[in-house]
């Protein structure tokens, strides 16, 4: 038998239990096989060590939320509860249902999960610790990623934001560049840049940066860290090969949470090289505590004809398989 005592500081008991613990008999509901007991902002789990780990697992989530978004719905309590991704509870701002607001940017315009998928993408990160955004170009991926690190460091959940990708651009190399590293370097990782400008006042971004409380750094650079207390973000991950990775995800401290973003229909890799982030999907996506979101078209915030243009590009590949299958099914037959 296993017991855990967990105290509740800084947020409303009654927010968390719910009026007349109508919360927490529902979370009681979903574990029958554990006794829970609550006395002011204390509760007690008591049961079988892996029941009442679970449970003290999931309790922290909700904490989590409520912490973040300053309200915790039951339909979040209940979708939470069943196994399933809730989607972000609504801030106690000038936002109605639907609204999705991640933050506000300096000037006060609210910064939004605009679609579905986008939405899905903001939930998965605030119940898992990494969050693998699969998708093509427009849907929204690195921009939301930043949104929710920026976010995150704003609410002191974190200490510091790493953004990082791999040096690796349609068969470029950084050698082709002028100027010094640091030159070569920052075309890769202009588009974090120009999310962070949207996000943060000119002069505290020049701060942060100065003090390395936010850092931008090739892939390549994250060898031999250990990386506590941040929220990171690897984008274009599809560039990264498996060996880079599986040195990026090992980096990870107890304290971080990690987003990694990539669109496996833009690989600039050799052909030879297989894409890290695609094995990674494969390999790691069923693990608890990983979830994998997948973007579309639909998911598309940029010009319209972009979506077109994906949609288009993505029937041309659907031709080009079938009429490979065709010509390997018509080969095989010929062989026989």
């Amino acid at each position: 038998m296993s017991e855990i005592v967990l105290t509740v500081e800084g947020i409303d008991p009654l927010e968390l239990f719910g009026q007349n613990n109508s919360k927490l008999n529902v979370f009681r509901k979903a574990y029958p096989e554990v006794v829970v007991t609550s006395r002011g902002n204390k509760i007690k789990l008591s049961g079988k060590k892996k029941a009442t780990q679970s449970a003290k697992d999931m309790f922290e989530q909700m904490v989590r939320l409520l912490k973040e978004q300053k309200t915790l719905p039951m339909a979040t309590v209940e979708t939470l509860l069943a196994g399933k991704t809730p989607f972000p509870a609504q801030t106690n701002g000038n936002t109605g249902p639907g609204d999705h607001v991640i933050m506000y940017n300096p000037s006060g315009k609210p910064i939004k999960a605009k679609t579905k998928n986008q939405q899905l993408m903001v939930a998965a990160s605030e119940v898992n610790d990494i969050v693998f955004a699969v998708g093509p170009a427009g849907t929204g991926k690195t921009y939301t990623a930043v949104a929710l690190a920026v976010r995150a460091l704003k609410n002191s959940l974190v200490k510091k934001i790493i953004l990082t990708r791999p040096a690796v651009e349609a068969g470029e190399s950084l050698g082709f560049l002028p100027g010094d590293l640091k030159e070569k370097i920052d075309p890769y990782l202009r588009p974090l840049y120009d999310a962070l400008d949207d996000m943060i006042q000119i002069d505290k971004l020049n701060y942060f940066m100065q003090n390395r409380i936010i850092e931008v750094a090739p892939l390549a650079y994250m060898r031999g860290r250990t990386l506590d207390n941040a929220f990171i973000i690897l984008d274009e991950a599809q560039n990264a090969t498996e060996g880079q990775i599986k040195m990026f995800l090992t980096r990870l401290g107890p304290s971080a949470k990690c987003i990694v973003t990539g669109d496996l229909s833009q690989i600039d890799l050799p052909r030879s090289v297989q894409s890290g982030f695609k094995h990674a999907i494969n390999v790691l996506g069923h693990l608890e505590g990983i979830a994998t979101v997948r973007l579309g078209a639909e998911d598309v915030v940029r010009h319209r004809l972009v979506r077109d243009i994906i949609i288009a590009f993505e029937k041309d590949a659907e031709l080009k398989k079938d009429a490979e299958q065709k010509k390997m099914t018509a080969k095989k037959k010929a062989e026989e």
